[in-house]
């Protein structure tokens, strides 16, 4: 089913566009200030929980206190009038509404993924790109020093919220939910292992992943910086405030990205990231299934034997 809607001089697939925010429960509420604070996200009380904010300035996480550690739900942004016809999508796949649910608010649509994740989608600005993120220079020409004394490295801090990564029971099953609703395509992937979708209207190479476990379950956020500088600065200033486990720091190759995974205090991962592959609204991406050794990274550390394990199993 292709539902489109007219949008300026053209007509286009309706689509979300973006995520507005994630929300996460975690046991303790004073930890999860510690850690994002550490990560260098500014940190505010909200209600009942914590608010998050890049450098945009958005609010693009909100934490609350729950039992253990889970995604409450994830909110999606897209265009005024894209919002009726994904609407009709939902009614038409059968999705029923759940306004009930516990944080769902009367904002937009709230309804269950296949696999039972809390999703929201409302009308919203467009959080992602219209472009590809400009890189820092780093480099210097000869007779220069080309990098800052240690004690003049200022703190990372996140430029934006790039994309999440989810585990589910079925990968192709999840990819086939949110083309047909959402309108997210497939940028890459690697057989049933692991897959990478991208909104339609601009939007880096993976907005929403998707990995294989036995179960639903939150994975990480990735969280876009200036540099592979900034990763590894931002890896250096985590390991200093206590934060040592993870992974990299190293070269994705579906994505392309540069990256530095910190494993939080509940087991899932905040990730610096820099220099994701980036697809242009309206431009066709030559998607491909990729062996596992083609997929993951090009160069870095060794695969921690934890990194993919759903602690939500």
């Amino acid at each position: 089913m292709s539902i489109q809607t007219q949008h300026g001089a053209g007509t286009r697939q309706a689509a979300v566009h973006s995520i507005d925010h994630y929300a996460l429960t975690v046991p303790d509420l004073a930890v999860a200030r510690h850690f994002h604070e550490a990560f260098g996200l500014a940190v505010e009380a909200e209600g009942d929980g914590l608010a998050l904010r890049a450098r945009d300035g958005h609010v693009s996480a909100r934490i609350h206190a729950g039992p253990r550690k889970a995604l409450a739900y994830l909110s999606f942004n897209c265009y005024a009038d894209d919002l009726a016809a994904i609407r009709a999508r939902l009614d038409q796949a059968g999705v029923a509404a759940a306004t009930d649910a516990p944080r769902a608010t009367a904002e937009g649509i709230w309804f269950h993924d296949m696999d039972g994740n809390l999703i929201q989608v409302k009308a919203g600005p467009k959080i992602t790109p219209d472009a590809k993120s400009p890189l820092d220079d780093i480099h210097v020409q000869a007779d220069a020093r080309g990098a800052r004394f240690r004690s003049q490295v200022a703190q990372v801090r996140p430029r934006r919220l790039s994309h999440v990564l989810l585990f589910t029971p079925d990968v192709s099953r999840a990819l086939a939910f949110y083309e047909k609703t959402l309108g997210l395509r497939l940028s890459d992937r690697s057989g049933e292992g692991i897959a990478f979708t991208h909104a339609p209207h601009g939007c880096d190479h993976h907005l929403v992943a998707f990995a294989r476990s036995s179960a639903r379950g939150w994975h990480h956020a990735a969280w876009d910086v200036a540099s592979i500088d900034q990763v590894g600065q931002g890896a250096a200033q985590m390991a200093a405030a206590g934060y040592t486990r993870g992974w990299g720091t190293g070269r994705h190759v579906l994505g392309s990205n540069f990256f530095h995974y910190v494993r939080d205090p509940w087991g899932s991962y905040c990730e610096f990231s820099a220099d994701i592959d980036y697809i242009s609204a309206g431009r066709e991406w030559p998607s491909g299934d990729f062996p596992p050794e083609d997929s993951l990274y090009q160069w870095g550390p060794d695969v921690p034997p934890d990194f993919i394990h759903n602690t939500e199993a």
